[in-house]
């Protein structure tokens, strides 16, 4: 149901199945990161109280993303910052991944439908190193 993927102590994803199911709040990332992902479940008539967020200076340096699977099958392939490949998920709607560090690509395995959340602004060639990565018979899956 959550699962954190590491490398050598580095995390590098955390993935919430669509089968994560707790009542409250549960942030699953440590309050270091600076992109933050938390599941709620709350009853009917909860209250959360109206508020605003205040202006705090955060330095970001590494772009952080987050896939919620809304349609199909991705896999999720996962490398080290040396760009060395190191395994393999499948990802399915409902699922949602935090890539945290590392490098990642992607195959489609069913047509996919997913929303994209990250920091910005996005300063184009600059934001991302591209590299040649595994073909598919290569992938070492996961369960």
């Amino acid at each position: 149901m959550l699962e954190n993927i590491t490398n050598q102590e580095q995390l590098l994803a955390i993935i919430v199945s669509d089968k994560f199911d707790r009542q409250g709040i549960h942030f699953f990332t440590p309050n270091e990161l600076s992109q933050q992902l938390a599941y709620m479940h709350h009853p009917t008539g909860k209250i959360i109280e109206p508020h605003v967020h205040n202006p705090v200076h955060r330095d970001v340096f590494f772009t952080q993303e987050v896939l919620f699977i809304k349609k199909g099958k991705l896999r999720v392939d996962f490398y080290n910052d040396a760009q060395k490949y190191l395994e393999s998920r499948i990802l399915q709607a409902g699922d949602v991944i935090l890539l945290v560090t590392g490098g990642h690509g992607f195959e489609v395995i069913e047509e996919i439908e997913m929303i994209e959340v990250k920091q910005g602004p996005y300063v184009g060639d600059q934001d991302k190193t591209r590299f040649i990565g595994i073909s598919s018979d290569q992938a070492n899956i996961k369960p």
